[in-house]
């Protein structure tokens, strides 16, 4: 992101340093070892929805691999009111907190929690526009638990998000739906999906392999409160074939259409188009 983003702020070690600093040494575990964890969370036109949220979670996701966080979800909220400060006004900004391991524990394996540490990177990030994506079904999947921290945002399970966009690139689509290991569709390979079938509204369940958006649980709420039945449930690529709309949700683009898988067509929907001004209001609100 840093290549792409016009201005860049990283605040660490009680000071917001411009551009891209070295934070990492060869030896550092994170560097060789990926004991790194981030999250995500948005300032677009005056607004960071659910910022507390993504401040709990950073330090839920540190936990679940062993580091110690080192900052509360109210000192990170407050330094993300600081760093956007930094920008126009207008501009979309990416906040994205992120904890790692210096050192190790025991053996060269574990990393040593108290040697945690932590900095917080505010990226110029334009919101995409809601025009739709192309999708197409991976050959890869998503871990369980028992395999991989999916109850973390870590960085090392991204080199698998990373094959399937790659994967998906080369076929020609945006991005890949994923099947969880046994066959059901866990989600996008950067974002939660939502389909909608005779004006119900389903999303895949949560069953730990992979993880579920905090923008997902708002648009869930949301579309409850506005009346429309939204279940999370089991669901197989066949479902989202025979769908009557299908759309996206995540932090970095929020709520998105999707308009292709593989060869089936889809036009953007009432129900997703109802979802992302139900989400614009609850972020203005």
């Amino acid at each position: 992101m840093a290549e792409w983003s016009k201005t860049t702020w990283t605040w660490i070690d009680g000071d917001w340093i411009d551009g891209n600093p070295p934070i990492m040494g060869p030896t550092t575990h994170a560097a060789w070892l990926g004991s790194t964890v981030f999250d995500g969370a948005r300032y677009f036109e005056g607004v960071m929805p659910d910022l507390d949220l993504h401040c709990e979670r950073i330090n839920r996701s540190a936990e679940a691999i062993g580091l110690k966080p080192t900052m509360s979800p109210g000192a990170i909220m407050e330094l993300a009111r600081e760093g956007v400060k930094k920008f126009d006004p207008d501009t979309a900004v990416y906040i994205r907190p992120m904890y790692w391991a210096e050192g190790d524990g025991f053996g060269i394996i574990a990393p040593d929690p108290d040697s945690t540490r932590f900095c917080l990177c505010l990226l110029d990030a334009p919101m995409p526009q809601p025009t739709g994506s192309s999708v197409m079904v991976s050959r890869f999947r998503r871990p369980s638990l028992e395999t991989m921290p999916t109850d973390a945002k870590a960085g090392c399970l991204y080199p698998n998000t990373a094959r399937m966009l790659r994967e998906a690139r080369d076929r020609g689509f945006d991005t890949a739906l994923v099947l969880d290991p046994l066959g059901h569709v866990a989600e996008l390979a950067s974002s939660n999906v939502f389909m909608v079938k005779n004006g119900t509204v389903a999303t895949p369940v949560a069953n730990g392999t992979f993880l579920a958006g905090i923008t997902r649980y708002r648009v869930m709420d949301l579309l409850t409160r506005d009346g429309y039945d939204v279940q999370a449930k089991t669901l197989t690529v066949a479902d989202f074939m025979d769908a009557d709309e299908v759309f996206t949700t995540g932090n970095y683009s929020k709520v998105t259409p999707i308009n292709r898988i593989e060869d089936r067509n889809f036009q953007p929907g009432p129900v997703g188009a109802r979802a992302r001004e139900l989400y614009w209001d609850f972020a203005h609100a």
